[in-house]
């Protein structure tokens, strides 16, 4: 293999594992709230019957994060110089951190009809990145897809439970 050749590999590979690695600590970040919370608050609200059991969360979000890690990265492969690349990145960065606040006013600060709104908007964010990703990759869009799904009942679940402890 070539020198060059090798050097695109590599940077290939440095891009795939930072992609997913971005994705996951954002995931810790929001666990960082969680985790007090899912012992003390969280079991005494009020929750509609179609709460998942616990330790479906974990496992799904773990997904998930891999997922839009893949999505990331085959985004960010296509070059930055790219038009359209750039901008779809920092949607996705901004979108994160809309993820991130999620978890710190949902569990952080026990606020959850404000998180109902902050997953509203995260739905939104989410809806822009599948449809900037689509316009670069399609495969990237699709990605995105449970993840929309994902908090598309989330953000019911949010709703249901502001509502019922209000």
């Amino acid at each position: 293999m070539s020198s060059s050749m090798e050097d695109n590999v590599g940077k290939t590979w440095v891009k795939l594992v930072v992609s997913l690695l971005v994705c996951q600590i954002a995931g810790v970040l929001g666990a960082l709230f969680n985790s007090h919370a899912l012992q003390s608050w969280y079991p005494g609200l009020i929750k509609p019957a179609f709460t998942p059991p616990g330790w479906v969360f974990g496992p799904v979000w773990t997904l998930l994060y891999i997922l839009m890690g893949v999505a990331l990265f085959r985004i960010w492969r296509i070059g930055t110089k790219t038009p359209g690349v750039r901008a779809a990145m920092v949607l996705f960065g901004i979108h994160l951190l809309s993820n991130a606040a999620w978890s710190a006013i949902f569990f952080g600060l026990r606020l959850p009809i404000w998180a109902f709104g902050e997953i509203l908007i995260l739905w939104g964010l989410i809806l822009a990145c599948i449809l900037a990703f689509r316009r670069l990759d399609r495969t990237a869009a699709w990605l995105m897809i449970p993840y929309l799904a994902w908090v598309t009942f989330a953000a019911l679940l949010n709703g249901a439970i502001a509502w019922l402890n209000r």
